[in-house]
């Protein structure tokens, strides 16, 4: 027998083993021998990539094998230092590498935090496991928001209601008898039973795909896509310029093979944007890391940013605004009931359910059972019914039926008691309804005229940190929209109470048009419904999409599922239903709504920061490509040895990367992601290939005679290094002292290298003379003006 109380979002409960002719379950014996034959559920709950899968994806890279050949042919052709751009490469795959597996420490310790353990019947006694330890055979019970979790066959079943959309697409629960076939991946929304592991680990194809469907839904990553097709592109415009490149060193050039060569490698190496990739996998990797130390699993990588992305966050009230603890203020009888009566029937219904939830806990700790009456049929809580239900044996031969559940539910429209009601929801208080009915529970109208016997006055506790994070999500232009099961007036009067901006005009659901437009216009024009079904809070999620919103769906409760499945971004309180947790992206195991807050900002540091630097590397992208261009176009001997791009790479692009991909960003999440890149990095790209070609042009006429072409290579690396330099002062804004810093920091480091013989010698640089330097100068600080009126312009221009 199950009784499950009327609130309109419950925390999970669990079933009520029948008195006698209880299935006891394998023994330990049998346990023993089907481990021994290795028929356990030991397919693994993965949370993050495997370590050979992470090495492999750090290691493997289209780039890697581009420059890991190049890196081979420069050991054998030129100096040592020609080939540092190798080592770069090595590094930085290590550090892609270790902080990815940090990361995956970080997550699989939370996921073995938040991980569902089904209770399992073993001698005859319940005991939780994890899914991993379930045999063939077991004996798994069931209850409201348990997610099954192999696949099986009904043995005991109390009306039993289980959510198989995940699986077939088919919204309406399926009622199981025993004898039914339960599926892996569904989820019991009413009543309770136990079912038999049929099939386990492997074999369950069903528990596959509803792993699939519900975990590995991927979250769509604009940042990981657009950098994507950045690299495609890139990809195709290298391979004929590279073609170009070395026909024109190699072929029209009659010069020394093997210098030849290492000015060709010197003109492709920087056309590949090798950093962005592991800068933007470190980013994600360090994330996950800090909010893993708020104990928040991001079950999919890019919910981070998808987080940050959102303009609508769908909050439910219960166990996310109010904590899951409730008191009961007061009893009021009705139509003249015996409140000793009705504090027996209460207590009654408090007994029927051991594993009791908030609501029903309030009022066991308020009204003791009276062990003369015998629950004999009960009807459990329903989302859509908004009520639930027990008939019983009184001890003095009288039978009796009761409904408990939502007043505006179970009484007509008119009722005078209503109107008391509506003054109590106007408190912010929860109010249930007591009804003797009339007929029996298991009729389909039982609640057509039920007799009022009393209210039940609940006090819900509200999250201390609630107020705060709302102001949180106005300050940041996110709208907030409340959707609950419960009373509509009740609701606002709660968000009121929370400061939550349009709380005074609450919604009832029941008035919201069907028609997805209309619907969406209402969701836009107000902020807090109640009386809301599971199905029309999927459906409002489908509607503010519609709009071209991007909505993060909050829940912990059983009716929660389908919207948080929907919802662009789910997020799961940590002590939520397991099928809660197992569709969310992102499950807050600390169950604190304070830490939303967190994921946003830590989803806009990854995204701001991983534009600013994409810029960066993709000036050097642009201005590799037209250097390379012109010197096929012209004839001349390429500008650099790889030595010196490496050294401009490390100073103007690699170190200080790291530092402003990991550096706080508030910003915004803006969307179009590589048209925004892109307009920055072309003009600035071209700008400074311009002006670095213009420099070693003038230089060549300069300069005459034996050591000309290393000072025409040093005066042309000036000039490139100042523009990118400035290029990097630009992408440093708003300053900070540390910026400030950084930049000097760089500037100073290649002072320190064309002042050191040592260094000069050992990277190739040696400034002659004054007039060309500081014509170097020169060109450098037109073409860094250039570069900053372009970037204004664009600015200006290009809003988003």
């Amino acid at each position: 027998m199950t009784h499950i109380d009327a609130g309109a979002e419950l925390d999970p409960v669990h079933p009520v083993a029948p008195p006698t002719g209880r299935a006891t379950g394998l023994t330990a014996a049998e346990v023993a021998e089907r481990v021994a034959r290795g028929e356990v559920n030991d397919v693994p709950i993965r949370s993050s990539r495997s370590t050979t899968e992470i090495i492999r994806a750090n290691v493997f890279t289209r780039f890697n094998a581009i420059i890991g050949v190049l890196w081979v042919i420069m050991l054998f052709v030129a100096p040592i230092q020609d080939s540092l751009f190798g080592f770069v490469i090595v590094a930085n795959t290590g550090i892609g590498i270790i902080q990815e597996l940090r990361a995956k420490k970080t997550l699989d310790g939370l996921a073995v935090i938040g991980e569902a353990k089904p209770t399992v019947r073993r001698d005859g006694v319940a005991a939780e496991l994890s899914t991993s330890e379930i045999v063939l055979g077991d004996l798994v019970e069931l209850g409201p928001g348990d997610k099954i979790v192999v696949d099986g066959e009904t043995v005991e079943a109390d009306s039993l209601e289980v959510d198989e959309s995940l699986l077939t697409g088919e919204a309406d629960p399926v009622l199981k008898k025993p004898g039914d076939r339960m599926m892996s991946g569904s989820f019991v929304v009413a009543g309770g039973g136990a079912f038999t592991a049929t099939k386990v680990g492997r074999e369950a194809y069903a528990a596959q795909l509803a792993e699939e469907a519900s975990r590995f839904t991927l979250v769509h990553s604009e940042l990981r896509s657009g950098i994507s097709t950045i690299l495609k592109y890139v990809t195709w415009l290298m391979i004929p310029t590279s073609i170009g490149l070395i026909i024109s060193q190699l072929v029209v050039k009659d010069d020394n093979f093997k210098e030849s060569i290492a000015y060709t490698v010197g003109g492709i190496v920087p056309m590949i944007p090798e950093g962005l990739v592991l800068l933007t996998s470190v980013a994600f990797a360090i994330g996950v890391i800090r909010l893993g130390r708020k104990q928040c699993l991001v079950q999919e990588l890019p919910a981070i940013e998808g987080l940050a992305r959102v303009d609508t966050v769908c909050l439910d009230k219960t166990g996310t605004l109010t904590e899951g603890g409730m008191d009961v203020t007061e009893l009021r009888p009705l139509n003249g009931s015996e409140e000793t009566y009705v504090r027996k029937v209460l207590g009654a219904l408090g007994e029927s359910d051991p594993r009791p939830n908030a609501s029903l806990q309030a009022i066991i700790d308020s009204y003791p059972d009276s062990e003369e009456w015998r629950c004999t049929e009960s009807l459990p809580f329903s989302s859509a019914r908004k009520y639930s239900g027990a008939s019983f044996s009184e001890g003095d031969g009288e039978n009796s039926t009761w409904l408990l559940g939502a007043p505006d539910v179970l009484l007509p429209s008119g009722d005078p008691v209503l109107d008391e009601i509506e003054q109590l929801n106007h408190q912010g208080l929860r109010v249930l309804l007591l009804a003797r009915a009339a007929g029996d529970l298991d009729a389909p109208d039982v609640a057509s005229g039920a007799r009022a016997t009393a209210l039940v006055v609940l006090e819900q506790r509200l999250r201390p940190d609630a107020a705060d994070t709302l102001r949180y999500f106005e300050e940041q232009n996110v709208q907030a929209k409340v959707i609950s099961g419960d009373n509509a007036v009740s609701v606002g009067a709660v968000a009121g109470k929370l400061g939550l901006p349009g709380a005074a005009n609450t919604v009832d659901a029941r008035q919201l048009p069907t028609d997805q437009d209309e619907m969406a216009e209402a969701l836009d024009a107000n902020s807090v419904f109640g009386r809301v079904t599971p199905q029309q809070k999927r459906d409002m999620v489908g509607a503010l999409q519609s709009k071209g919103h991007t909505v993060a769906m909050t829940g912990d409760g059983v009716n929660d599922v389908l919207a948080l499945k929907d919802a662009d971004i789910g997020v799961s309180m940590g002590s939520g239903s397991e099928a809660t947790r197992a569709v969310a992206q992102i499950v807050l195991l600390n169950n604190s709504f304070a830490t939303l807050p967190s994921v946003v900002a830590e989803g806009r540091r990854v995204i701001g920061n991983i534009t600013r630097v994409a810029t960066l590397f993709l000036v050097k992208t642009v201005y590799s490509v037209v250097i390379a261009l012109l010197v096929v176009c012209s004839q001349v001997e390429y500008l650099f040895l790889p030595r010196h791009l490496t050294l401009l790479s490390t100073l103007t692009i690699g170190v200080p990367a790291f530092f402003l991909a990991l550096a706080p960003n508030k910003e915004r999440a803006k969307p179009h992601f590589v048209r925004r890149v892109m307009r920055y990095a072309l003009p600035g790209g071209i700008i400074a290939a311009v002006a670095t070609f213009a420099t070693y042009l003038l230089a060549r006429h300069h300069y005459t005679g034996e050591g000309a072409r290393e000072a025409e290579t040093s005066a042309a690396t000036l000039a490139l290094f100042l523009v990118s330099l400035w290029v990097l002062a630009i992408i440093a804004r708003p300053y900070t002292w540390w910026r400030i810093a950084l930049v000097a920091a760089m500037g100073l480091g290649f002072l320190i290298v064309l002042t050191i013989p040592y260094l000069q010698d050992f990277f190739a640089l040696k400034l002659v003379g004054t007039t060309m330097p500081w014509a170097a100068v020169a060109i450098a600080a037109v073409a860094a003006a250039a570069i900053e009126l372009a970037f204004r312009w664009i600015d200006r221009r290009f809003t988003a």
